[in-house]
């Protein structure tokens, strides 16, 4: 996508907040003029220019839902959110994605029974998960803060990916390489327009986060986020990497925290300690 569309924020109105965060709030909103009765809602990321670093790291995760959103809505990967639009005033950032009514994995894990999900459910969105770090990987993309607050649910069950500020470009790796090691791994990318037919009623299987009962306390982990210092490309052995420390707390994979710099493996480090 070159140029999202323009937001007019005088059109739009809050329906209520859906969560706070250190970059800004994330607000359900709908178009008024094209929407009045709000059958259509999305989510509204609104950012304080003013606050130390969040412009820049704003205007970074715009660029990279750009990245992810082809012109046609229909190549739109289903594990990784569209940019819907954005606005700019000299106060205010803001820009809009779909709206996952599912809350997030984090939330929804504390509704089930005993606060575990069964093991297919596990596999199930596991596997979402790991579809979608390929696909960032395959087009030069570290995701960087892998937790269960960070993915969504989807109405239809399935899991996105948001949050991608503390992501960042390296070099692009076809498909075949991103798991080397993993000989399983199939070299390309699941056919999107087959995975649409299994819209499943997946929440037949797990109990839905009632809207009024979601305890937004669980929607951000307790840990701490530690944010970039640099997006500077180091080259290490013929690879490119990054030597910033960033990411939460439980989920920061060893090189990291040593400072030897670090490429797409951090995203799998993640994914193991998400996956135990």
């Amino acid at each position: 996508m070159e140029n999202p569309p323009e937001l007019d924020l005088e059109k739009l109105k809050a329906i209520k907040i859906l969560g706070k965060g250190a970059m800004g709030t994330v607000f359900l909103v709908h178009d008024i003029s094209t929407d009045p009765t709000a059958r259509s809602p999305f989510a509204l990321k609104v950012v304080q220019r003013s606050k130390h670093d969040a412009d820049r790291r704003a205007r970074w995760e715009i660029g990279v839902l750009k990245t992810l959103s082809p012109p046609d809505p229909a190549l739109q990967h289903p594990f990784l959110p569209r940019l819907l639009g954005r606005l700019e005033t000299p106060d205010l950032l803001a820009w809009a994605v779909p709206f996952c009514p599912g809350s997030d994995l984090n939330v929804l894990r504390y509704h089930q029974n005993d606060h575990v999900f069964s093991p297919s459910v596990i596999r199930f969105y596991l596997s979402e998960i790991l579809c979608a770090l390929q696909y960032l990987h395959s087009l030069g993309i570290v995701y960087r803060d892998l937790k269960p607050e960070n993915i969504l649910i989807q109405h239809s069950g399935h899991a996105t990916l948001t949050d991608f500020d503390l992501s960042r470009n390296l070099k692009k790796k076809p498909p075949s390489e991103i798991l080397a090691d993993d000989k399983k791994v199939p070299n390309s990318l699941p056919q999107f327009p087959a995975l649409r037919k299994h819209r499943l009623n997946f929440f037949r299987w797990i109990p839905v986060v009632p809207d009024n009962k979601c305890n937004y306390a669980l929607k951000k982990a307790k840990s701490a986020r530690v944010s970039p210092v640099s997006r500077r490309k180091l080259s290490f052995s013929n690879e490119e990497r990054s030597n910033s420390f960033v990411g939460t707390e439980e989920y920061v994979s060893p090189e990291v925290v040593r400072g030897d710099g670090h490429e797409f493996a951090v995203d799998w480090w993640a994914f193991g300690i998400l996956t135990y």
